[in-house]
């Protein structure tokens, strides 16, 4: 048994329609030093954060708080887009709508994101220590849905810095608690 403590990153420095890989603008970066704050006396954890700056700004946090450095896995990283990281954005804003409306046992759904979702939950599964894990938003939500049997792409909304707690358990995730919410929109 492994707890894993999925963060959201902060704030990005730009939308998901505007930049393929943005930062944190400052509040998202205040986020981070609160956060880091906030669950700092649990560590230091096993770290882990997804390829993308904005997780990887987030989790410098914690590497300062607890001296260490996250492990990198792209396995965690965003929902692949169909316009690719480089491809044309205006259109991934729509796109993550549908989505994100929609459920993993769709058969509209692509399979690709289905694939996706596996390799997310096969790179949790794999955790065998207490880790954070800071990621992104569609991730916590399909280790939630699978914790909890919610097919849905999104169950919840967590907010930018929060933390939510599963178990990795032997017969699977558990889900300890939600971490906090807002109203994120697709910018």
């Amino acid at each position: 048994m492994a707890l894993l403590y999925l963060i959201r990153h902060g704030r990005a420095a730009g939308g998901w329609t505007e930049d393929p890989d943005p930062g944190l603008d400052e509040e998202g970066h205040d986020q981070a030093r609160a956060m880091a704050a906030a669950i700092g006396p649990t560590g230091p954890l096993g770290l882990v954060a997804s390829p993308l700056r904005r997780t990887r700004l987030t989790a410098a946090a914690l590497e300062t708080a607890w001296g260490t450095e996250a492990r990198i896995d792209p396995r965690v990283g965003e929902i692949p887009s169909p316009a690719g990281p480089e491809g044309e954005l205006a259109n991934r804003g729509a796109w993550l709508a549908s989505v994100m409306s929609t459920t993993w046992d769709d058969p509209a759904l692509d399979p690709s994101l289905r694939a996706w979702r596996r390799g997310v939950l096969a790179a949790l599964g794999e955790v065998s220590e207490d880790t954070a894990v800071v990621s992104h938003f569609v991730v916590i939500n399909a280790a939630v849905g699978a914790a909890t049997g919610d097919q849905r792409v999104m169950s919840f909304r967590p907010g930018y810095c929060s933390v939510t707690v599963l178990d990795n358990a032997a017969d699977g995730l558990r889900l300890v608690e939600l971490g906090g919410q807002s109203t994120t929109l697709v910018r």
